[in-house]
């Protein structure tokens, strides 16, 4: 990446101050672009859920890993239940969605209640293991909550067998005009289930998976306790990437935790961070970091910035740091302060191998939590920061009222925030969509096929807000 006219910023830049270049391009499609990452990871897209509670989950890790990313599962989550979550996400199909199974006698509150779990919209009714029906949230919108869902359920059914072709499968459940289909067995017994959107993202992306073919999925440990132990515990339980995390990444605690770990020879990519230097990501590169996590304050949960001053504009910290890392053979994660497309480009074409989101995935049908509607009938989840109060008391548990009570006086985050779901992309693959179409047209408008060459030919320059609001659409005339 170079500077327009190769003058130096005079200041430290946000996404919103930048803009890149067009080149002369010979890439013909955004087709042709290649969104693999080089970091050692093996995901197929340059994207990392971040580990924040209302956040990553096992349905998150699933869904994204399926489509080529990665999800970090927090280091708040008992190492019994993260390997059960690892469990659950590698034994999960590589082309069909995990379904939402209903008996024939549970009721429509039931079903109502649980198919908002999935962006799919319908749960399948199954009988001793086998698909008898479908019901979706049409089929229950004027019938009784307490109606059994065999008396609504669509029981016109697609039956896919377990290799079953995407391309096919999408030409099957156009022609028969049915939401999904239902993936079987040999004994016709209930595998997944498929959408047609399913099928043609099953064409477009590759799952990131492992060594057995199994999807992939990363967990994260703090820099306190003992850290070696509980990261051998992850990767026995199967983590693909081990993410070293606390907020602020260039202190001795994290130099130890990591020489801890990497003395333990973890076999896995090893991630760690919070930096927004070069000072600090040569400092965890040489403790033992394959990968530093970059950015201090740019996220929509966080408040350091307001409450102490601290931080760094988020491009001119991930371009410094990438620099620093790539001279060292490593990569960094631009961790926070995306949202939108634009932003993802910006920060891989300044040097990230991947790009960390949190805020904007929570808003999804995958994130954990429940569905909520406000007083206007907009669906949202609450999200919270991982420093907030809120995290502070569910980290805390295991203390005592007095320290819980002291430690809870200092908060560097938001405790609760709604995350309404975009109606047009209400689903993380939506949003992956979205960001993905952005940035492969971003590499054709740069003239590069891959996410190394984004980088080496991005030329970026300087706008003032007047040329950022530019740049933003219109929704209706002026």
């Amino acid at each position: 990446m170079r500077y327009l006219d190769d003058a130096a910023p005079p200041h430290d830049l946000t996404y919103d101050d930048v803009f890149m270049v067009p080149r002369h391009s010979a890439v013909a499609s955004r087709y042709d672009v290649e969104l693999a990452t080089d970091d050692g990871t093996g995901a197929t897209l340059p994207l990392v859920v971040a580990n924040m509670t209302a956040v990553a989950g096992k349905r998150m890790a699933e869904t994204v890993a399926r489509r080529g990313g990665l999800t970090v599962i927090p280091q708040d989550i008992p190492i019994p239940v993260v390997a059960e979550v690892v469990r659950f996400v590698k034994s999960r199909h590589l082309v069909f969605d995990t379904p939402i199974e209903l008996t024939p006698h549970q009721t429509v509150a039931e079903a109502l209640a649980l198919i908002p779990k999935r962006s799919h919209g319908a749960a399948v009714v199954v009988q001793e293991g086998r698909p008898v029906g479908v019901v979706g949230l049409a089929d229950c919108g004027e019938v009784d909550r307490f109606a059994q869902v065999q008396d609504v359920m669509d029981r016109q059914l697609v039956r896919l067998a377990a290799d079953a072709d995407p391309r096919a499968a999408f030409d099957a459940l156009d022609a028969a005009r049915v939401p999904l289909a239902t993936a079987v067995d040999e004994e016709g017994r209930l595998l997944g289930v498929l959408t047609r959107i399913g099928a043609l993202r099953a064409t477009l992306y590759r799952p990131a998976v492992d060594g057995d073919g199994a999807l992939r999925v990363a967990a994260a440990v703090g820099v306190n306790g003992d850290v070696a132990a509980k990261a051998k515990e992850l990767v026995a339980a199967g983590v693909d990437c081990l993410v070293v995390d606390t907020a602020h990444g260039d202190q001795d605690r994290m130099v130890e935790a990591l020489r801890a770990i990497r003395a333990g020879d973890p076999g896995v990519p090893v991630a760690a961070g919070n930096v927004v230097s070069a000072e600090g990501t040569r400092t965890l590169i040489e403790a033992g970091a394959d990968i530093v996590k970059v950015g201090v304050g740019p996220g929509a949960m966080c408040t350091t910035r307001m409450m102490t001053g601290v931080g760094r504009p988020q491009f001119s910290a991930v371009a410094e740091c990438a620099a620093t890392a790539r001279g060292l053979g490593r990569r960094v994660w631009a961790d926070g302060g995306v949202r939108h497309p634009r932003d993802v480009a910006l920060a891989l074409a300044a040097g990230a191998s991947s790009v960390m989101i949190g805020s904007w995935f929570a808003g999804t049908h995958e994130s954990p939590g429940d569905l909520m509607v406000d007083p206007d009938g907009r669906e949202f989840k609450v999200s919270f920061g991982m420093a907030s109060a809120r995290a502070v008391a569910n980290r805390t548990t295991g203390e005592s009222a007095y320290d819980r009570a002291r430690k809870g006086l200092y908060e560097e985050g938001i405790s609760s925030s709604r995350m309404y779901l975009d109606p047009q992309r209400p689903g993380v693959e939506d949003l992956i969509d979205q960001i993905c179409s952005g940035v492969r047209s971003a590499c054709t408008y740069a003239g590069a096929t891959t996410l190394g060459e984004l980088h080496e030919r991005a030329v970026v320059g300087l706008q003032s807000a007047a040329g950022f609001h530019e740049g933003r659409p219109l929704s209706s005339s002026w």
